[in-house]
């Protein structure tokens, strides 16, 4: 009986934190657009003070030791509730990874993931200190927006209950196509962290065309030079327009073919696959990819407002969801894997 209650509160928490990093993401995300990013010009802290409202109460300590600095009370909301919420996102891996390590002869609790999660957090930590501290350098920006959607999916993996039947020939090569496509989606991700960290959205105003050109002038060289220098604040962007637009112009071809991957997939799995479980994870990733599409079109069409935006970003994180579920599904364990426990 010990064992059931241990392995429902461990579902139950695995849920509560994959829930919340989906919200981790979004909100990081909104703070970004909003130019709230360097909010709070330190870390952990903001100005000295673990809340925005001590920030902005407290001026004269705020001139004595950030010269130059004022509050500006909304943006430095923003940015403690996310980290708020980082860090309550923390404490539930670490609770996960504790329950995993106390429990460890356990069969049906995993002890290396929730681990690896618990680094993997702090680690993201690390990098979410040096988006502050290196000013919304681009490359550190894309590199934990990537860390925040990489927690998400090693969430939903860890959460999505296995199926517990013999995989077809079939399925074992589509799990070989869906660990491709997850590949892709990767690098695609990697290109919108690139088009938001510098600012390029705007860069191509009209769709389905850019500038009003199919192929407008751009600046590659300038637009992927991964490492800029320090000691620049890079709220806004310092790009000059065609590197930005070779930025913007990339994502959109990578969105165009991470769309064709991800879509044949799904049909393929849809045909395929023998498991209803299975078909329903396909059909989640086509509405994602829909989704998103129809978000990215209509945020350029509507001049790029910040709740599509913010959104856009929610749609990025339900499809990594969907593709990492789908993934999950064309691994089924054998039934016997458990022995008979099935309940994780």
């Amino acid at each position: 009986m010990a064992t059931n209650v241990r392995t429902r509160w461990f579902r139950r928490i695995a849920l509560a934190a994959a829930v919340l990093a989906f919200g981790v993401v979004v909100l990081g995300a909104y703070v970004r657009l909003s130019d709230a990013g360097l909010g709070c010009p330190d870390w952990p802290t903001c100005y000295g003070h673990w809340t925005a409202s001590g920030a902005a109460t407290n001026t004269e300590s705020v001139a004595r030791n950030f010269p130059g600095h004022t509050v500006e009370y909304t943006k430095a909301i923003r940015e403690m509730t996310h980290r708020y919420f980082a860090g309550g996102l923390g404490i539930l891996i670490a609770a996960l990874a504790v329950i995993a390590l106390t429990n460890r002869k356990q069969r049906n609790l995993p002890v290396a993931l929730p681990v690896f999660l618990l680094v993997f957090v702090i680690l993201q930590g690390i990098f979410g200190a040096l988006t502050v501290t290196l000013q919304l350098q681009p490359l550190i920006v894309t590199a934990h927006l990537l860390g925040g959607l990489t927690t998400l999916g090693l969430l939903v993996w860890l959460v999505t209950r296995p199926e517990f039947r013999s995989p077809t020939h079939a399925e074992r090569r589509l799990g070989r196509w869906a660990l491709a496509a997850l590949a892709v989606l990767v690098v695609q991700l990697a290109l919108g962290g690139w088009v938001s960290s510098n600012y390029a959205a705007v860069a191509c105003p009209d769709f389905p065309t850019c500038q009003a050109q199919w192929w407008p002038s751009m600046d590659f060289r300038h637009g992927f030079a991964p490492w800029h220098p320090l000691g620049v604040d890079y709220t806004g962007g310092v790009l000059d327009h065609p590197a930005r637009v070779a930025i913007h112009f990339a994502h959109r071809v990578g969105a165009v073919i991470t769309a064709i991957v991800l879509v044949t997939l799904a049909f393929a799995t849809l045909v395929a696959g023998k498991s209803p479980r299975l078909r329903f994870a396909a059909l989640g990733v086509l509405a994602a990819v829909a989704l998103q599409l129809v978000i990215g079109i209509t945020m350029v069409m509507m001049t790029f407002p910040l709740s599509l935006a913010a959104l856009h970003n929610a749609g990025a994180a339900l499809l990594v969801i969907s593709v990492v579920v789908l993934l999950k599904k064309l691994r089924p364990l054998s039934p016997t894997y458990f022995a008979g426990e099935r309940r994780f």
